[in-house]
């Protein structure tokens, strides 16, 4: 028996898949603002910094492992190893390794971090092309407003069906980014969105697991297959994006079409990332800023009866582990975040280790951490109250934290946690000569320089 099944659509939307590749093939090399290329290359460094620390993680080990049961020819690196893999295996480890630590960038108007599946699949594909630093920084940026602006027309219809918007629209990103890099026409290019369109990855159900930082890695791989696919014919939908039956009205309930072509090629999306002080899901940083303050303030966790949040109803549904067991979950837990954030006053990679998850004074502290929803708050912002064993109240109201657009990271913030994650790797010396070569990677004749400081003694 056969069944009629009937879904709303949109017949009649606008031709976004070819809006998106014209714009990626016609627009110019550096064509943008020099602030928009120096948020670039601070996406870029962050990106690369946060790759470098997670070299030697047990999620980077696993997936080196099973790449190599493919036996693939070594045409890219992995960074912070000595290894080198096929470019689709080096663009999904890389993009795993720069997700591991939930320590890189965000797009905080869709919490899209586009880095990962972007720069793990141009640096893989630029190293085995003979890239130069110029094209990769064009490619990044190209490739970032691709996916931003679909996820901002999907959000927040999309997330909350529960995809990991960093991977189901990374892929499109990566595709973009790599159509680019390879100087693909405008039908190949199509074509590799299309394919990408086929391939989204990620469901928010896997946050706390070593699957969520497999996302961004096999969206970056993705994106990359599917602009080497469109580069040799492989064909797709001219349509795939904005069909009635197309990628972006299968996965999401609203498309806000205004939002692919608003000042397309005058307004770009990576001038609104912004980079975590903290190794955490991006909703937990007003609480965690707003603890660290409290300990500024003088307060301490042997004096705290109770602490009180107040947060957007978010924070809870992403963050909600109360009773974290190891890192991978203290990173989605607000408690843990709060109680390292007052006894520590940060909340680096260190403070997520699995002994300190369980340290008898953290786990004590987490327990008298209490938090409400509350839809006045914004994503953006927490409401604390810590009552103390002598019956005063401290409080403080973070609007924006740390790391946000309206209260950034500087350079030297940017630098000294590069520092932090990188050196432990590649040593003192190269960190700092690397440091020195990203801020100028748009001048580079090739990457040569950059994958062999990336790279331990």
């Amino acid at each position: 028996m056969s069944h009629a099944i009937a879904a709303a659509a949109d017949l009649n939307a606008p031709p976004v898949t070819k809006i998106l590749a014209e714009f990626v093939t016609s627009h110019p090399s550096q064509g943008w603002t020099p602030e928009v290329d120096h948020e670039a290359h601070r996406t870029f460094l962050n990106w690369l910094g946060c790759a470098i620390g997670a070299a030697n993680h047990e999620s980077v080990e696993s997936s080196l492992a099973a790449i190599r049961e493919f036996q693939p020819a070594p045409q890219a690196s992995i960074l912070g190893r000595k290894d080198k893999v096929d470019m689709g295996g080096a663009a999904l480890i890389n993009g795993i390794s720069s997700h591991t630590f939930d320590f890189d960038d965000t797009h905080l108007k869709t919490v899209i971090h586009p880095a990962g599946p972007v720069a793990s699949a141009i640096l893989a594909l630029g190293e085995h092309t003979n890239a130069n630093g110029r094209q990769i920084i064009d490619s990044l940026v190209l490739g970032i407003d691709v996916a931003c602006r679909v996820g901002n027309a999907m959000y927040p219809d999309h997330y909350h069906r529960g995809w990991h918007i960093t991977g189901s629209t990374g892929m499109l990103g990566s595709a973009a980014a790599c159509s680019r890099l390879m100087g693909l026409d405008l039908q190949k290019t199509t074509m590799a969105l299309g394919i990408a369109a086929s391939q989204p990855v990620g469901m928010r159900e896997q946050f706390g697991t070593m699957t969520k930082p497999f996302h961004p890695g096999g969206a970056a791989r993705a994106g990359q297959l599917s602009a080497l696919l469109a580069k040799h014919g492989f064909t797709a939908s001219p349509k795939a994006l904005e069909a009635g039956r197309g990628y972006m009205q299968t996965v999401s309930t609203k498309n806000d079409w205004t939002e692919i072509d608003r000042a397309l090629g005058k307004s770009f999306e990576i001038s609104l990332n912004t980079y975590k002080p903290f190794a955490c899901g991006i909703v937990i940083h007003p609480a965690i800023d707003a603890c660290a303050q409290l300990r500024a303030q003088g307060v301490k966790a042997e004096d705290v009866e109770r602490i009180e949040l107040r947060v957007h109803p978010l924070v809870l549904e992403l963050t909600g582990k109360k009773t974290p067991k190891d890192g991978l979950e203290g990173k989605f837990s607000v408690y843990h975040g709060c109680a390292v954030g007052l006894i520590f006053g940060q909340a680096g990679e260190g403070e997520y280790a699995d002994d300190i998850v369980n340290r008898p004074d953290v786990v004590a502290l987490r327990a008298k951490v209490n938090a409400t929803t509350d839809t006045s708050i914004s994503e953006a912002s927490v409401d604390v109250k810590a009552i103390l064993k002598d019956g005063k109240e401290v409080h403080i109201f973070v609007k924006n934290a740390i790391g946000s657009v309206e209260n950034p990271m500087s350079d030297a913030n940017l630098e000294q946690k590069f520092t932090s994650l990188a050196e432990p790797i590649i040593g003192k010396e190269k960190t700092r000569q690397l440091i020195s070569a990203l801020w100028k990677l748009g001048q580079a004749s090739d990457l040569k320089q950059i994958l062999n400081l990336c790279t331990p003694d």
